[in-house]
């Protein structure tokens, strides 16, 4: 799909969608309980319609209704299974850590660039612990299709702590289910720490605690998971785009989020609320807020003077290279920004020229750039915005409903 869109500022209320960090968790943590949760607030996105697919192949009973999920957890365990991740890495990176503890053969398969993104610290530190895989279905360099074979076994686990916390999140999710306790031990600094937060939040809504201490986490072995029944909370992640229109001169009213969230992409509020003061350039540590590096990337366009995003070298795995499309994209419509290898470099303008960009089939560089047309002084046209539907597939609807002028051509 592709859209051109006409500038002009947005003005209007909207509700945030439900968090996809949160969705993925409790709906794994239900799907191993003992008995039946509540989901409520789901969003129909296609990384949790993925999660939910997997699981249901695991044995979980999961009945969808409306934006509700009733989850029986599971009951019989088969002996294997074949996942599809679709593009999720989430989905993957929590997922084979559950196989592994459950016992089941399992597959995983995705698709886009999902294949491409490393599961380094798993091959590393499971066959220590009982696990076999197999790349040999994989392309050199690839990381799927991965067979895993086995059953995980308690105790010690040395995690790089700085390619991704979903490696973290994946383990503490099973580890829960093996006999002995076990505990998470970090050989470096933990990037993205607020959403192992998120993860430890949930499973003490399902009954687990997870110790954390100086170097790493300590998970009780044998604690199954009780069944919990409650709401998503909004995503933060995703109500950057509008902070950041807001930021830039549109009037939205953003409703649905928890002021007390652990998200770490809360963030978002008090940058925008310090650019509004007196625009002054900024030096942004991304490391815990990965997610907001493309829209951060407009906003520092409105600076006056240079901004830097850095320690984003991660991003350059992602569902693209994020930094080398933000770069792209931008400089295409008016902006002057530069990377080097984990940084983005944004020199300040008045205003974009619109034109026409690509979407890396990334769900974010389409939703900034849908923000940064309501400052160009012409139509912009977004190549692949369907990407959307990954993480937000009405957004479009949504930006419509608040003034924005789309077409598709």
């Amino acid at each position: 799909m592709d859209l051109k869109i006409t500038p002009r500022s947005l003005k209007g209320e909207v509700i945030v969608p439900p968090s996809k960090s949160v969705a993925h968790r409790m709906i794994i943590a239900a799907a191993l309980a003992d008995g039946t949760s509540t989901i409520s607030n789901l969003s129909g996105s296609a990384d949790i319609l993925a999660t939910i697919g997997c699981m249901k192949a695991f044995g979980a009973d999961i009945e969808l209704n409306g934006d509700t999920a009733v989850i029986s957890g599971i009951g019989s365990v088969p002996g294997s299974a074949e996942l599809d991740c679709n593009e999720s890495g989430s989905t993957l990176r929590f997922l084979i850590p559950v196989a592994c503890a459950l016992g089941v053969n399992t597959e995983f398969h995705g698709g886009g660039k999902l294949p491409q993104r490393p599961i380094t610290p798993f091959l590393e530190e499971f066959p220590k612990h009982g696990i076999t895989f197999d790349l040999s279905k994989a392309e050199s360099g690839a990381s799927l299709p991965c067979s895993v074979s086995g059953k995980l076994t308690s105790g010690r686990f040395e995690i790089d702590g700085c390619i991704s916390s979903q490696f973290i999140t994946g383990l503490m999710l099973a580890l829960p289910l093996l006999d002995g306790d076990s505990e998470i031990i970090l050989t470096s600094r933990l990037e993205s720490k607020p959403y192992v937060d998120i993860t430890m939040g949930v499973l003490r809504d399902f009954g687990c605690e997870v110790t954390e201490f100086s170097s790493g986490y300590s998970v009780k072995g044998g604690s199954r998971l009780k069944p919990f029944s409650g709401s998503v909370e909004g995503d933060y992640s995703q109500s950057a785009f509008f902070y950041v229109a807001n930021a830039l001169g549109s009037d939205i009213k953003i409703n649905g989020l928890n002021e007390n969230s652990s998200q770490g992409d809360k963030q978002i509020a008090e940058i925008c609320r310090t650019f509004s003061e007196n625009r002054a350039p900024f030096e942004i540590d991304c490391s815990d807020i990965p997610d907001l590096v493309p829209i951060l990337s407009v906003l520092g366009c409105f600076c006056k003077g240079k901004s830097r995003i850095y320690n984003a070298a991660r991003l350059r795995i992602k569902e693209c290279d994020r930094l080398a499309a933000m770069e792209d994209c931008l400089n295409r419509i008016g902006g002057k920004v530069s990377s080097t290898d984990d940084s983005l470099i944004i020199e300040g303008v008045e205003s974009f020229n619109g034109g026409e960009v690509v979407c890396y089939n990334d769900h974010r560089i389409a939703m900034s750039m849908a923000v940064a047309a309501t400052r160009c002084t012409s139509p912009l046209i977004i190549r692949g915005a369907e990407c959307v539907r990954k993480s937000y597939p009405d957004f479009f609807e949504v930006y419509r409903t608040i003034g924005g002028e789309t077409v598709e051509i």
